[in-house]
């Protein structure tokens, strides 16, 4: 799955530097000359080596140029018609820029989009000023994917009138007066404003790159330096660094959370909530001042060589904006991520008087350190190394059952899935793979005896992708186990990362790497999981729009097709266990008041996510949150349960405390479609077990 550059959407979730009213002017970005190759040299690699070469022609340069507007102006807020108008004049030059080497348009473009935040968030300032009224019966669209640009500035400032309006009202009916209400939406679009300040050629160049690559197919990809690094700590889940969860808010690096045994929590000296306004290099280095930084710079300069010394300038939590601080010396270890990792739980169910152990194993994603791998480290980390640990420990502890969670998890290694699968159906294919030439490879694996031989389930969601996707259909098509959920993402297709760089005689080129899809993926029964997923046996209701979100949702997707069985021999009959694992699960969620409960909240979503506007009337507003807060109150009344209502803030907002309040009380709240898979595997264990085939 790819990483989306929607920039209005990435400027509201950041609070960064601090608020300045005095007019500023804006950075003029410029393409540098190692951009225009890098763009070049994609260019060959994509009209060559993709699994479906697109020429890159006026019919591609038009569908470039939609796709960058769209990804800098979703909502059709900022842009008005004549900006779209001047845009599409060059609409068929960006292949020529492309190869000629000269980004000038497409920086241009940003240009005027960041101009265009300034002046959008110039107007919502003014507005605050001004009382509103909310007994007019008014309507604010929130869906504006395909809505028409502004065709004057009086339109476009209608537009944004009723978005502050909104704005202000959901403060209102929150309980907000009136001055705390300006105060937090203007301190919200001023660092709306400030960010657009923070832009750097990297930022524009990586958003033009997006729209390029993503014009192939939805999952090619160009990384820049920053994003190719992060891409390999995601894999590798780890790191140089203090150990510390940073965070941007109001203009301060701060510490959010501190990883367990991490250098900054084993110091004793930094605590949640401090701000870090100087970073020092050595134990002599020189303090650089951070305040109003990027984070992502400042997470550059915090992270480095392992066992190497860092000097952070602290200004504790407790502490004013004049109030004392210290320097402390830290230093970078290897951080492991472990909240990406593969963890476990055990569940009990009870059913009949009879309860059953039923080990949940929750994997984010398919991790592995290539690196390490290659270089024949034999205590490498790998998911399915993880996972084959997590089985272990669950067979000691005699469960009767193994639910794989697999809900987000967008892919990751191919080889992390094919062994993972091994630990269930031990040697054999697991999926099929046909590249550009048309030449079918099988991959299969060759663990002699699978780890675990007993009851299995998996759970999938929408979000479930790529890697998830070939571990189910195996598990689905061995008839190893059942799978439960929603119907997955349909990326069937493979890529591969190319370094750019090594395409040059310049090893100092610093290009980044393409991202591109070299071949699609086919299950072992000849099917693909392109486009239409992994369907579950069990189905489960989902939160997500399959029209906006999965692979159906791209108009420019690999279609479905399908060729000839890999050689496989069946390990069971699900299909026979099926229509009575059915029955048994719609018998006991009828009965269960919080799947119900969750029933009534994907309906509600639904109809909210098919609102095409949203009144601006106090009166209309408050009577649907009234009928929303009894809802939650009923449901408080009746399990417990706490709901917390709209307080019309938006992340960095509110204290950080709250925050992690709030983003604790998600985490803690029922999971019923974990607690219903896992009923769901009690009962094949039981089904099983009466039929003598139960096996651990």
């Amino acid at each position: 799955m790819r990483l989306g550059y929607g920039f209005l959407g990435l400027v509201l979730s950041f609070t960064t530097t601090v608020s300045s009213l005095e007019a500023r002017e804006l950075p003029t970005l410029a393409p540098v000359e190692t951009q225009a190759q890098a763009a070049h040299l994609s260019a060959q690699f994509l009209t060559r080596y993709a699994y479906r070469p697109v020429p890159l022609d006026d019919d591609l340069s038009e569908k470039i140029m939609n796709q960058f507007i769209k990804s800098l102006d979703p909502d059709r807020m900022l842009f008005a018609k004549a900006d779209i108008d001047r845009f599409m004049a060059d609409s068929k030059k960006i292949d020529d820029a492309i190869l000629g080497e000269d980004l000038t348009i497409p920086f241009s473009i940003f240009s005027t989009y960041s101009q265009r935040v300034v002046d959008r968030m110039t107007y919502a300032q003014s507005l605050l000023n001004q009382d509103f009224d909310f007994t007019t019966q008014e309507e604010f669209s929130v869906q504006r994917e395909k809505a028409a640009w502004a065709g004057s500035d009086d339109e476009s400032k209608e537009l944004w009138r009723k978005r502050v309006k909104n704005d202000w009202l959901r403060l209102k009916i929150a309980g907000q007066t009136d001055e705390a209400i300006r105060k937090t939406l203007g301190k919200r679009y001023q660092n709306i404003m400030d960010r657009v300040y923070t832009y750097k050629s990297d930022d524009a160049f990586q958003t033009f790159m997006a729209a390029y690559t993503t014009s192939i197919d939805p999952h090619t990809d160009y990384f820049g330096a920053k994003a190719s690094a992060e891409f390999d700590i995601s894999m590798k889940l780890s790191l140089v660094g203090i150990g510390a969860v940073l965070q941007d808010r109001d203009g301060y690096t701060t510490i959010r959370e501190l990883v367990a045994g991490g250098p900054a929590q084993l110091s004793g000296k930094i605590a949640v909530g401090d701000r870090i306004i100087g970073v020092g290099q050595g134990e002599e280095g020189a303090i650089e001042e951070v305040v109003g930084n990027r984070l992502d710079e400042v997470v550059q300069l915090i992270r480095g060589k392992e066992n190497s010394v860092v000097r952070l300038d602290i200004l504790p939590v407790d502490a004013g904006e004049s109030g004392s601080h210290r320097v402390i010396n830290l230093v970078r270890e290897k951080i492991s991520l472990e909240k990406q990792a593969a963890s476990k739980k055990v569940l009990s169910v009870e059913e009949n008087g009879t309860t059953r152990k039923i080990g949940v194993i929750a994997l984010p994603t398919f991790y592995e350190d290539f690196d390490a791998r290659q270089k024949g480290d034999k205590d490498y980390r790998g998911a399915s190394r993880d996972v084959a640990k997590l089985l272990g420990e669950l067979k000691q502890e005699n469960v009767d059952g193994v639910l794989i969670d697999l809900r987000d998890n967008g892919g990751g290694s191919l080889s992390e899935a094919i062994e993972m699968t091994g630990l269930f159906v031990g040697k054999g294919p697991v999926v099929q793979q046909r590249n550009t030439e048309g030449e079918i490879r099988v991959d299969s694996d060759d663990l002699s005896k699978p780890a675990w031989t007993g009851p299995l389930g998996v759970l999938i969601n929408r979000g479930s992708a790529s890697a998830s996707e070939i571990f189910a259909a195996a598990i689905q098509d061995y008839g190893r186990g059942v799978i439960i959920g929603d119907p997955s993402f349909g990326k069937g297709s493979v890529q591969t990362v190319v370094n750019l760089d090594r395409m040059t005689k310049s090893r100092d080129a610093n290009l980044g790497e393409l991202k591109l899809t070299i071949a699609q993926f086919f299950r072992i029964d000849g099917g693909t999981t392109q486009l239409r997923g992994v369907t579950p046996d069990i189905g489960l209701p989902g939160l997500t729009d399959p029209k906006t979100f999965g692979e159906a949702s791209y108009d420019n997707a690999l279609p479905w097709t399908q060729i000839k069985p890999a050689k496989h021999k069946t390990l069971g009959d699900m299909e026979a266990l099926v229509p009575e694992l059915q029955q048994r699960h719609d018998v006991r969620v009828k009965k269960d008041a919080d799947f119900q409960r969750f029933v009534e909240d994907v309906e509600e979503l639904k109809v909210q996510r098919e609102k095409p506007t949203i009144s601006l009337n106090e009166a209309q507003r408050r009577k649907e949150m009234e009928a929303v807060t009894a809802r939650l109150k009923a449901r408080q009344e009746a399990d417990g349960s706490v709901s917390p209502e709209d307080d019309g803030l938006q992340s960095g907002e509110r204290s950080l405390s709250a925050d992690l309040a709030l983003e604790n009380a998600r985490k803690n709240a029922k999971d019923v479609l974990r607690t219903e898979a896992a009923a769901i595997v009690a009962d094949q264990a039981a089904m099983l077990a009466k039929a003598g085939k139960a096996g651990k």
